[in-house]
Parts: structure tokens; C-alpha cells; sequence
């Protein structure tokens, strides 16, 4: 939880022994923007999740699309020599009764996430935010809510031909701007983190694991004899296309901790795997609204003695790499420096993301958008 207060040139959050200051805000303001078709989020009307060699890279002179192609990185691949192991995960399909393997569930996790339903970090095991997914895909859809896969929703999701085409693993060449980051060891303490120069990647297999979406072992498991290397070529997750429907409606979802987004017609075109509060600092009631966006935030801890260190920004930041601060003081919606918990531990109160999904939710969240807590 963090109490927001107004400073000249930052927002200041504090709470109990936090406080948040954040930089300038990205301009990823919608205001104006109208959603015309009533379409569910799986439909691929307006911008095909489709990618044919390059993923993250969004077509058109949008806001939306100016802003997405700023905030995430677009990634060109090929589908030329892959392995066996990749080529099983491509084609892979399923049937009722078939029992899932690696291959299957690494294809299902992908085009979960291609419709805007996001498993958080994929990594070829069927987990609650696979299964998260899955159900927010069979509401957008008008499906039955299970908890495992049954063939209407397989048909579901398999239906756009052209999607089910698109290859999951791909090969990608290492640049020089994939390896040579910079990297820093985290301290333990809130004095010497203030110290850093940046909250940067630790590791590089960290920093290549956030830009594909995938975990670090599952990363590490693809390329087993990979020295990761300028001009190494590796086996990667394709991330598709993010959404790119202005969003005028969230709602965070306690329960299920989901964070399901909404257009203007009260269409659900994205959901995204959530921590939601926790017992010792629960997140608030009712309907808020969105009343700033950070790309890049810093950090302040107050400690006891009333003492304060700015954390600088990074993706290892405590809030990582996104804050979208709310109209009730002290709440937001931001990402996180550890994508694997993501569902598995609590928050201060707040909305935490996969930096990833933080990052394309700001690109279409609009200013004064409604933030609803269930």
C-alpha cells in the first residue's frame, strides 16, 4: 500500500514504510479513442496477433501502436533449421482424452497468450496461470469455465488457421544490445540498492527471458550448449502481438487474481495473471480511476527511523518497470522484478504485473480509465 502525495515535479507514494517517486510520465493518453466493432479478444480483425518474421512490431500510426512499438522491444526471427524439440512444440495439437505433454502445453500457453489471455511466464508446465488463462479465454468466448482443457475450448482456440500456423519456438540471432547490457548484482539492503546506478537485469539470461516472455530455466532448457553470444543464434518464444484495443476498464479480480481489461463497450480484450493485495495489506474496495502513467518509475523506502532511499529505476525496480497510479492514494497497477511469482506472493495492497504485460497494458490503458477491486 502507498499514500500518494503531490510534489512540483513528481509523485510521491508513501506507505507504511515505502515510498514510491516516479519520473516523467510516457504520453499514452486514448482519451478520444472509440473502439467501433463489437468483437471478443480472440477476433483478429483489427490487428492481427499474427506475425510472419518479426513479433512485437505493431502496423499502423495509432497511439496505441506508436506507443506499443516504444515500449516493447520487436524481435525478428526465423523459422529456418530449428530442432526436433521446437518443430514437436509447433505442431503440436491435442484431442480429447490425449494426455499433455511439454510440447502440447508450451503450444496452449502460446495461444493463450496470442488472444490476450496471458499465462505469465511460459515454460511448457500446465500451472494456475495457464489455467487463469484459459478460463478468462472461455468467458471472453462465451464458453463453459473448467479447469481443464475439454474440446470446445481447443476448437476455440484453434479455430484462426493462420494463428495456429504460427510458430512458437524460433530462432533468433543474438545483438550486440541483447548481450552487452548492463547487469548488477542486487544488495539486500534498501541503503545500498539507492546506491546502484540502475536496478538493471542481474543476468543476461534474465534480460533475454523477460524480452521473450519465458522463464529462465525453460529459456536455459531450449539451449542447453548456448554460450549466449553476439551473433549465437537461439531457440526462443515467439510473443506475438500484444493487444492493442484502448482499454477504458479494468477490473482486478481478488478471487481469481486476474486483471481483466476492458474496452469501451465493455468488450473483455485482455486479461493478465495478478497479485492482488495480500492479508497483512489488502488491496482497497470499489471503483477507482487511473490518474497517472510511469514508465520507468524509482523507488523510495522510509524505513522506521524515517529515513529514505530512492531505489533507481530498472526492471529489478520493486514496482519494475511500469506504475500506473490510481485516484485512490497509495494504489496502482505495476510490474514486478520477479515474473515467476507472479500470483505466488502478495503485494502492498496494489495490482502487480509481468513487467511485460505492465508494459503493453500502459501502452493502451486510458488517462482516467475505471480500476474496479473485486
Amino acid at each position: 500500500m502507498y499514500q500518494l502525495t503531490k510534489m512540483s515535479t513528481a509523485i510521491s507514494v508513501l506507505g507504511l514504510s515505502t515510498v514510491l517517486l516516479m519520473g516523467q510520465s510516457i504520453a499514452a493518453t486514448h482519451s478520444s479513442a472509440k473502439v467501433t466493432n463489437k468483437t471478443t479478444a480472440s477476433n483478429t480483425t483489427d490487428i492481427s496477433p499474427v506475425t510472419n518474421g518479426v513479433s512485437q512490431k505493431i502496423a499502423g500510426k495509432s497511439k496505441a501502436a506508436v506507443t506499443l512499438n516504444k515500449l516493447l522491444p520487436t524481435i525478428k526471427y526465423s523459422t529456418e533449421n530449428l530442432p526436433v524439440e521446437a518443430q514437436k512444440v509447433n505442431n503440436a495439437t491435442w484431442t480429447q482424452g490425449m494426455k499433455r505433454n511439454s510440447y502440447t502445453t508450451t503450444k496452449l500457453q502460446a495461444l493463450l497468450n496470442w488472444q490476450q489471455n496471458g499465462v505469465g511466464s511460459v515454460d511448457g508446465y500446465w500451472g494456475k496461470n495457464s489455467r487463469k488463462a484459459m478460463q478468462a479465454f472461455q468467458m471472453a468466448n462465451g464458453l463453459a469455465v473448467t479447469d481443464t482443457l475439454n474440446t470446445e475450448t481447443w476448437q476455440a482456440l484453434t479455430k484462426n488457421d493462420k494463428l495456429m500456423a504460427q510458430p512458437v519456438l524460433v530462432s533468433y540471432e543474438l545483438s550486440d544490445a541483447d548481450i552487452n547490457i548492463k547487469t548488477t548484482t542486487i544488495p539486500e539492503s534498501a541503503e545500498a540498492k539507492a546506491k546502484l546506478e540502475g536496478m538493471y537485469y542481474e543476468s543476461v539470461i534474465e534480460g533475454l527471458a523477460e524480452k521473450f516472455h519465458i522463464s529462465e530455466n525453460y529459456l536455459k532448457a531450449l539451449n542447453p550448449n548456448a554460450k549466449f553470444a553476439v551473433g549465437e543464434t537461439i531457440i526462443v518464444y515467439n510473443p506475438g502481438n500484444p493487444n492493442t484495443k484502448p482499454v477504458s476498464r479494468v477490473v482486478a479480480d481478488k478471487t481469481t487474481e486476474t486483471l481483466y481489461a476492458y474496452d469501451d463497450k465493455g468488450i473483455l480484450v485482455a486479461s493478465y495473471p495478478t497479485t492482488v493485495g495480500s492479508t497483512t495489506t489488502p488491496s482497497p474496495t470499489g471503483t477507482h480511476t487511473v490518474a497517472v502513467k510511469v514508465h520507468e518509475p524509482n523507488y523510495t523506502y522510509t524505513a522506521d527511523n524515517g529515513s529514505k532511499s530512492i531505489l533507481p529505476p530498472g526492471p529489478n525496480n520493486p514496482v519494475g518497470s511500469v506504475w500506473i497510479g490510481l485516484s485512490k492514494p497509495s494504489y496502482g497497477i505495476h510490474g514486478s522484478p520477479d515474473p515467476a511469482r507472479i500470483s505466488r506472493q502478495a503485494s502492498a495492497g496494489c495490482i502487480r504485473l509481468t513487467n511485460w504485460d505492465a508494459l503493453a497494458l500502459l501502452g493502451v490503458i486510458q488517462n482516467g480509465a475505471t480500476v474496479e477491486f473485486r
